[in-house]
C-alpha cells in the first residue's frame, strides 16, 4: 500500500516534466500509476479482506505513537478501487480534453495525480494522524485544482470558499478524532470503533462524534456549507468529474461509514446526520431544477445525492450501511460520466447553456447515449445500478422502524426531485431548445468519449452481478452492530427484480411524480422564481437564507474586525510592537509570580563575589545602552552584556557555551555595525517625558518578570538532572567526552537540524531584502578589475601626504618575487580608506583563525568546540578580511557563492542522517569506527562528525551571505550614491 502512494507521488513530481516533453499526451503515462494500483486492488479477494484485513505499518514518530499504518478492508478496498479506477479514466479523458497550449497544464497534471494519491491514502490510512494529513492534502490539492484558472475571479473565489469551508470542518473533525483516540488509548481508527467504550457512550463521546460530523459535513458539502461545491464548477471539467464521483466530496461519506460501528451506539448523532443529509438532498434537488448551466445543474445534483448518501449512512444499521455503500458505487458510476459528457459538449459546442443547445443527440449520438444512460441511473430507472441501490435504501428504511420511515418520506420527495432534474438535464443537453439553432456537426474522437463509456458500463453490468456485489459489500456492513429494535436485519438485498411491496411502490411513485414535475417544468420555474429568497428578501434576512452570501458576510466581518483590532497593536512601529509583546508577557507572568511565595527557600543569590561584580557591569551596560543617543554606542554596550553572560557561563563550568556566546556576540556586533551604515547616527528623540517613563517601566517590568520566571522555573524541578546520565552515554554511544557537543549532534540532532534549517532561511531572507535584482551577484575577483580602479573614494579630494597615499612598496623599489601588498585586494581600496596595521594583523591572523576553526570542528567531540563554534570562528576570520580589504578582499578569501556553501552544508547534514539507513540503521544513528594511523595511533571518526561538518559549512554560508548583503551590496549602494 505504501508503494502505491509512493508511485503516485513520483508520478505527480514527474507530471510537469512529462507535459513539457510530450504535451497533453503525458496524461497517458500518468494514468498508468492509478491503473496499476486499480489492477492490484482488483486482484485482492474481498472475502479474505473481510475476514482478515491487510495491514502495513512503518514507524513514523514512535515517541508519539504515530506510525504510517495502512489498513485494507472491505470499505477501504471499495473506496480505493473507485479512487484509482475513476482516477485512471479521468486522466485518460484529460489527454483529449485539454490542448497542448493550455496554460499551467504541467502543474495541473502533477496536482491532479497527487490529488488521486491523496484520496487513496485517505481511505487506506488507519492512523488518525496519517489520515488527517491525507484529509488536508485533498483540501489543498482541490484548492489548487479549483483555482486552476487563476486569472478568473470566479475561480479564485470558489477555491478560497472550498478551502476555508473544508479546512474549518477538518479542524473540528481532528479535535473529535483526538478525543476518541485519547479515550480509546489508540490512534488506530479500527481500534477506536472496536473499543468497548461505545457500550456506554457519554457526553464526551457524543461531543467527539458531533465534531467529526462537522468535518464530514463540510467535506461532503452538507448544509450549511453546501455552497462551496457548486462554486467549484469553476474548475476544469475533469476535476469536477473526479471530485464529485470518487474523490474529495466522498471523503465525508466515507468517514461516517467508517465510524458507523460506533455511531450505531449513539443514535442521537445518527439522527443529526440523517436530518442534515435529508435537508441537503431536498435543497440541492430544488436548486438543481432552476439551473440553466448543465454543469451547475449536475453540481447541485451532487449536493442532493451527497445529502442522500449521508442521510442513509447516518442510520448506522447493517442494512443501511449495505445500501449506502451500494449507492456510493452507483453514484460514482453515473456522476463521473455525466460530467465528462458535459465537458465534451462544452468543448465541442462552445456552451453549457441548455437554452442554447439544440439537437446534440443527432450529431453526437454516442455521447448522448452515455449521458442518457447515466442520467437514467441517477434517476433510478430500472434495471440500472442506481435503481438497484435506491431500492435497497428504500427497503432498509421501510424495515427500520417508525423513525426511519419518517426519513424515508423525505428521501422519496428528494428522489422525485432527482427524477425531475435528471430529465431536465437529458432534455436540455440533448433535446431541442426552442428558438435556438441546431448545433453544428463536429467530430468527437473516440478517445474523448471512451472513458465515460467505460464507467457507464458499470451501471449496466453490475446489476447482473448483484449477488456477488452484495456479498462483497456485506464484508463491511456486517461490522455494523444491529442494536435494540433494529436487531433484526438482512431484509435488504441487491437485485434487479425486487419483490413487490412498499419500497418498490415508492420507487414507482418517485419516477411517476418526477415525470410530472418534468412535464410541469415551466410552471415550476415560475414558482421557484416567486418563492426564491433572493427575490422577496433583502438585508439581513436574505443573508441568513443564502448560505454563500452569509459566508461572504462572515468573511467581511472578520476582515472588518481585523481592520479595527490590528492597528491597536500593529502600527508599523517596531518599538510599539515590541512594547506590546513585552506588556503581554508581564501581564501573563505577574499574577502567577505574585501568587507564589516571595522567594523559593533554596535560592542561592551567588556562589562567588565575582558574580555580583559581573551583575553590576551588565546592569550599567544595559542602562547605558538604553540611555545612549548614538546607535553605535548602544550596540557596543549591548555587546558588553552578552560578554558578561559568557563569563557567567564560564564561571558555571560551561566553557563550550561560554565560547559560543562570545563568538555569537562578536558576530552579531559586526552584523549590527554593518547595518548601522544605512541608519541615522542618532536615535530619534522623543519630545514627551511620559513616553520615556513608559519605556523604562516596561523594561524594568520585563526584567523582573523574566527573572521571577527563571527563579521559580528552576525551583520547580521535580526530576533529577539528566547531566550525570549523559556523561557516560556521550562516551559509550556518541564516542565523545564533550557532552554538550555530543548531545547536539547525537542525542538532539533533530533540534540542531531544525536550527540550521532556520539559519538557512534567515540567510535567504536577509539576502532577499538587500539584493535588488538577483539572489546573488557575480563574484568579482581582483584579477578582473581595471588597473588603477579603487573603491571607497573620498567625496572631497584634498591634498594628502604621499606617504599616506602610497604606503605599499612601489614596483621599482622591490626586487624578485616579493609581494607588494599585505592583502590581495588591498590596492582596490582608496588609500585614505586603508589601515596598514589592520592589514598586517589580518594577514597574520587569518590563517591561524581558519586553522583554529578547523581544530574546533575536529576536536568538538572531546574538547570545547564543534561545528557551530568552528563556523563562527571562520566567519569572524572572513569578516576581518572584509573589514581590512573591502568586498574584493572578501571575494579573494571566499571565491564561492554563499548559496553554494549553504546548500553543500545542508546537503552534508542531510547525508549524515540518510547514510545510516543504507547500512541498516535508523535516521541519524551514530557509529564510531576506529582507524589505526601510524604516528597518530587510534583515530575515532564518529559519523556525527559528518553532520558537524554540515553545521560548520552552514554557519560559514550564513556569515558569508550576511557579509555579501549587508556588506558588499551596501558598499555598492553607497558608492552609487556618492558617485
Amino acid at each position: 500500500m505504501l508503494l502505491v502512494l509512493v508511485a503516485h507521488l513520483a508520478a505527480a513530481l514527474l507530471g510537469p516534466v512529462a507535459v513539457r516533453a510530450i504535451g497533453r499526451n503525458a496524461f497517458y503515462p500518468l494514468a498508468v500509476v492509478p491503473a496499476l494500483s486499480a489492477v492490484w486492488l482488483a486482484s485482492m479477494s474481498p472475502a479474505q479482506l473481510a475476514e482478515e484485513p491487510r495491514v502495513e505499518s512503518v514507524p513514523w514518530i514512535p515517541q508519539l505513537g504515530i506510525s504510517l499504518t495502512f489498513r485494507l478492508d472491505t470499505l477501504s478496498w471499495v473506496m480505493a478501487l473507485l479512487a484509482t479506477g475513476v482516477g485512471t479514466l479521468v486522466l485518460l479523458y484529460c489527454a483529449r480534453y485539454f490542448k497542448d497550449t493550455e496554460p499551467g497544464l504541467g502543474r495541473f497534471a502533477g496536482v491532479l495525480t497527487a490529488f488521486a494519491g491523496a484520496m487513496v491514502g485517505l481511505v487506506l490510512a488507519d492512523d488518525v494522524m496519517v489520515m488527517f494529513v491525507f484529509w488536508e492534502l485533498t483540501t489543498i490539492f482541490s484548492y489548487l485544482l479549483i483555482g486552476h484558472y487563476a486569472e478568473k475571479q470566479a475561480s479564485r473565489r470558489a477555491a478560497i470558499n472550498a478551502l476555508i469551508s473544508t479546512t474549518a470542518g477538518g479542524l473540528a473533525m481532528f479535535v473529535g478524532l483526538l478525543m476518541l483516540g485519547e479515550r480509546a488509548g489508540t490512534l488506530s481508527l479500527a481500534g477506536i470503533v472496536e473499543d468497548p467504550m461505545w457500550r456506554a457512550p457519554d457526553a464526551f463521546l457524543v461531543t467527539a462524534l458531533l465534531l467529526i460530523t462537522a468535518g464530514a459535513a463540510s467535506k461532503s458539502a452538507l448544509l450549511p456549507t453546501h455552497f462551496w461545491l457548486p462554486g467549484a464548477m469553476a474548475a476544469p471539467t475533469p476535476v469536477s468529474a473526479y471530485l464529485h464521483a470518487a474523490a474529495m466530496v466522498k471523503a465525508g461519506v466515507y468517514m461516517v461509514l467508517r465510524l458507523d460501528p460506533a455511531i450505531a451506539h449513539v443514535p442521537s448523532v445518527g439522527t443529526v446526520i440523517a436530518v442534515l443529509g435529508a435537508a441537503t438532498m431536498l435543497l440541492g434537488g430544488w436548486r438543481a431544477l432552476r439551473q440553466t448551466d448543465i454543469k451547475l445543474l449536475l453540481a447541485y445534483g451532487t449536493v442532493s445525492q451527497l445529502g442522500f448518501l449521508m442521510a442513509v449512512a447516518g442510520i448506522a444499521t447493517p442494512d443501511a450501511a449495505l445500501a449506502a455503500t451500494a449507492m456510493l458505487v452507483a453514484h460514482a458510476a453515473f456522476k463521473a460520466p455525466l460530467f465528462m459528457v458535459v465537458g465534451i459538449i462544452d468543448k465541442k459546442f462552445g456552451t453549457r447553456d441548455l437554452r442554447m443547445l439544440s439537437g446534440v443527440w443527432r450529431v453526437a449520438p454516442v455521447v448522448a447515449a452515455i449521458g442518457v444512460l447515466s442520467a437514467a441511473s441517477m434517476a433510478a430507472v430500472p434495471p440500472l445500478l442506481g435503481f438497484v441501490a435506491k431500492e435497497a435504501i428504500f427497503t432498509a428504511l421501510w424495515e427500520g422502524g417508525t423513525g426511519q420511515r419518517v426519513l424515508l418520506i423525505a428521501l422519496v420527495v428528494g428522489s422525485i426531485l432527482t427524477v425531475a432534474y435528471s430529465w431536465r438535464f437529458v432534455v436540455g443537453a440533448f433535446g431541442r431548445a426552442g428558438g435556438a439553432p441546431p448545433v453544428r456537426a463536429v467530430r468527437i474522437p473516440w478517445g474523448f468519449w471512451a472513458p465515460p463509456a467505460v464507467i457507464v458500463a458499470a451501471s449496466l453490468a453490475l446489476p447482473f452481478a448483484s449477488h456477488p456485489f452484495e456479498e462483497v459489500l456485506r464484508g463491511f456492513s456486517e461490522t455494523v452492530p444491529a442494536l435494540g429494535e433494529r436487531a433484526e436485519h438482512g431484509a435488504v438485498h441487491l437485485t434487479m427484480l425486487p419483490h413487490l411491496g412498499v419500497p418498490l411502490a415508492l420507487s414507482g411513485l418517485a419516477l411517476g411524480l418526477g415525470a410530472v414535475l418534468a412535464v410541469l417544468a415551466r410552471p415550476l420555474e415560475r414558482l421557484q422564481r416567486a418563492v426564491s429568497p433572493q427575490r422577496w428578501t433583502d438585508g439581513r434576512v436574505g443573508v441568513l437564507l443564502d448560505a454563500e452570501r452569509g459566508f461572504r458576510a462572515i468573511m467581511r466581518a472578520v476582515d472588518g474586525l481585523a481592520i479595527l483590532v490590528t492597528p491597536l497593536y500593529q502600527r508599523g512601529s517596531l518599538p510599539f510592537t515590541l512594547g506590546t509583546m513585552l506588556v503581554v508577557t508581564i501581564a501573563l507572568a505577574a499574577p502567577i509570580l505574585i501568587w507564589q511565595n516571595p522567594l523559593p527557600d533554596n535560592l542561592v543569590p551567588f556562589v562567588t563575589p565575582v558574580e555580583v561584580l559581573l551583575l553590576v557591569v551588565a546592569a550599567v551596560a544595559a542602562i547605558g545602552a538604553a540611555r545612549a543617543r548614538r546607535r553605535l554606542r548602544a550596540v557596543f554596550l549591548i555587546t558588553v552584556t552578552g560578554y558578561v553572560v559568557a563569563l557567567y557561563f564560564l564561571l558555571a563550568g560551561a566553557p563550550d557555551v561560554a565560547m559560543t556566546q562570545v563568538l555569537v556576540e562578536t558576530m552579531m556586533t559586526v552584523v549590527l555595525v554593518l547595518a548601522l551604515r544605512r541608519l541615522p547616527v542618532y536615535f530619534s528623540r522623543r519630545p514627551l517625558d511620559l513616553d520615556r517613563w513608559v519605556r523604562w517601566a516596561i523594561a524594568i517590568g520585563t526584567a523582573a518578570a523574566m527573572c521571577g520566571v527563571a527563579v521559580y522555573a528552576a525551583a520547580a524541578r521535580t526530576q533529577s538532572p539528566l547531566g550525570k546520565d549523559l556523561i557516560e552515554a556521550a562516551y559509550t554511544i556518541g564516542g565523545g567526552h564533550n557532552v554538550v557537543n555530543v548531545t547536539l549532534v547525537d542525542a538532539r540532532v533533530w533540534d540542531t537540524f531544525g536550527e540550521i534549517s532556520v539559519l538557512l532561511v534567515v540567510a535567504t531572507g536577509v539576502a532577499s531584502l538587500i539584493f535588488v535584482t538577483r539572489r546573488e551577484q557575480a563574484i568579482s575577483r581582483v584579477s578582473s578589475l581595471r588597473t588603477g580602479r579603487t573603491i571607497w573614494n573620498r567625496r572631497i579630494d584634498g591634498e594628502l601626504p604621499r606617504n599616506l597615499l602610497e604606503f605599499d612598496a612601489r614596483p621599482e623599489d622591490v626586487a624578485g618575487n616579493r609581494w607588494r601588498t599585505w592583502l590581495s585586494a588591498g590596492r582596490t581600496l582608496a588609500p585614505q580608506r586603508r589601515m596598514v596595521v589592520l592589514e598586517v594583523v589580518t594577514r597574520l591572523s587569518f590563517p591561524l583563525m581558519m586553522m583554529f576553526s578547523v581544530y574546533l570542528l575536529m576536536a568538538g567531540h572531546n574538547h570545547p568546540g564543534g561545528g557551530f563554534a568552528g563556523g563562527l570562528v571562520a566567519g569572524i576570520a572572513l569578516t576581518l578580511r572584509y573589514i581590512a580589504g573591502g568586498r574584493y578582499e572578501l571575494s579573494e578569501a571566499a571565491p564561492v557563492q554563499a548559496g553554494l556553501v549553504l546548500g553543500v552544508g545542508m546537503a552534508t547534514a542531510v547525508l549524515a542522517g540518510v547514510v545510516p539507513v543504507a547500512f541498516g540503521g535508523s535516521v541519524f544513528s551514530t557509529a564510531t569506527p576506529v582507524l589505526h594511523v601510524p604516528v597518530l595511533g587510534e583515530v575515532h571518526l564518529p559519523t556525527a562528525l559528518l553532520f558537524d561538518i554540515g553545521v560548520y559549512l552552514v554557519v560559514i554560508g550564513v556569515v558569508l551571505d550576511i557579509l555579501r548583503s549587508l556588506g558588499s551590496q551596501i558598499d555598492l549602494h553607497q558608492e552609487a550614491e556618492d558617485g
